[in-house]
């Protein structure tokens, strides 16, 4: 029970640490690689609660798709720096 209760405690600091990631990162590959993470940290806390079903959803749609998402478009923009010059 308390080893349930050590690794639930652990994905819940990676997901408070991935949120604080996402929000301070500059770059946005950064940052939607971040929010791939949380989006990993978050199935894995869905299964821990039994709720497979939500979890392979938010695995899939929540960090495959929707990350893919973020780096096509991010990938359709110039970077900063780019801009500077």
């Amino acid at each position: 029970m308390t080893a349930f209760l050590v690794l639930q405690a652990l994905v819940l600091l990676g997901l408070l640490a991935t949120a604080v990631m996402v929000v301070a990162f500059k770059d946005l590959l950064a940052a939607a690689i971040a929010s791939a993470a949380f989006s990993l940290l978050l199935a894995l806390e869905f299964y821990i609660l039994q709720a497979p079903d939500v979890a392979i959803a938010e695995a899939g749609i929540g960090a495959g798709l929707t990350t893919a998402i973020f780096i096509i478009a991010i990938r359709g923009t110039k970077r900063h720096e780019e801009h500077d010059q």
